[in-house]
């Protein structure tokens, strides 16, 4: 009997659905689907009695893997991160170390301008305590850093500092006449006494004002790194910090943005153990700052500190990768 009929039969369709409503409610009667021939789905469900194993799946980010096991990572790696290394203890070259090799009179010029730093800041500082000047930093122990990662990056290359890199802006030529105007302010100060001591900054030298802000420098480095990168500059942003400064918001931020644009940037920390009086203890529980790189995509290096040739290699090496690939680079100076 066809539809029409089995209407026109009925008084009403209202009649005709109220005699057939076990019929087309009816769970024994309705029609069930065909899961045989169907594709695996994307996710299966934890319950099914045939789970795909191993199964992969292409992921924002790259391929992921599903396991069957419950795994939860570990809260540190079974092996801290190595620490690049030149030269041993007594000052010579580690037999098979891979470095950059520099000429005899380099490696003069490198230490002249240590010792001038050591001795500059000497002078400043005991200016500062006399009170003939209200504030001064010292780069002591972290002459290597300053002067080694200098030589190894290129005039064009834009310094953000934070306030322990006096020694960047020595080696770029910035005089020690100079120094002396900006930390007593005086007429022929650049910022014209504006700035608070040791606050220095050059466009002659691409080297960015000093802010008393802690890591806001990060997110700038950034930023102008991936204008660079917008104009084909050949060139990068370096920006220097604590690790105190690992500890703001601006280093996350800093990475993460630096990740993703894949802009020409180095981060420098120098990773002394100290945060002003507070412990790298007090500020987080990972190996350091250099497994922070990874965790956001970026490239990193764990470098000894007190290594003028090791600094070097591996900042000349940073530059290179960071301009020719377009990638970030984090290098964490112990």
């Amino acid at each position: 009997m066809s539809m029409n009929t089995m209407i026109r039969k009925s008084t009403t369709i209202l009649t005709y659905f109220k005699s057939n409503y076990n019929n087309f409610f009816s769970t024994s009667t309705r029609r069930k689907p065909n899961l045989t021939n169907h594709h695996p789905r994307r996710f299966n469900s934890t319950t099914s009695p045939n789970p795909i194993h191993d199964q992969v799946i292409d992921f924002p980010g790259g391929n992921l893997k599903f396991i069957p096991q419950m795994t939860f990572l570990s809260e540190s790696q079974q092996h801290r991160v190595p620490c690049y290394r030149v030269l041993d203890d007594n000052g010579e070259p580690i037999f098979g170390t891979d470095f950059v090799q520099v000429s005899e009179d380099f490696a003069v010029k490198m230490y002249n301008n240590m010792v001038a730093l050591q001795t500059m800041d000497t002078i400043f500082y005991e200016a500062q305590r006399q009170g003939r000047i209200s504030f001064y930093v010292t780069t002591n122990g972290e002459e290597a850093i300053n002067i080694a990662s200098a030589a190894a990056l290129s005039m064009n290359d834009v310094i953000f500092p934070q306030y322990r890199e006096q020694g960047v802006l020595l080696w770029r030529g910035f005089t020690l006449q100079e120094f002396a105007n900006q930390c007593f302010s005086n007429k022929f100060d650049n910022g014209k006494g504006r700035q608070m001591p040791a606050h220095y900054g050059s466009n002659k030298h691409n080297y960015m004002n000093v802010a008393s802000t802690v890591a806001t420098q990060i997110p700038h480095a950034v930023g102008a790194a991936y204008s660079l990168k917008m104009d084909k500059k050949d060139a990068c942003a370096v920006t220097y910090f604590g690790d105190g400064g690992s500890s703001e918001g601006d280093f996350h931020a800093g990475l993460n943005f630096a990740a993703v644009m894949e802009a020409p940037v180095i981060f420098i920390c120098r990773n002394n153990g100290w945060a002003i009086s507070t412990p790298t203890s007090d500020q987080f529980r990972s190996d350091g700052i250099v497994v922070k790189g990874q965790a956001y995509g970026v490239r990193s290096i764990r470098v000894d500190g007190n290594d003028a040739l090791a600094i070097y290699s591996a900042v000349q090496a940073a530059r290179q990768m960071a301009v020719s690939e377009e990638r970030p680079i984090l290098i964490e100076v112990k």
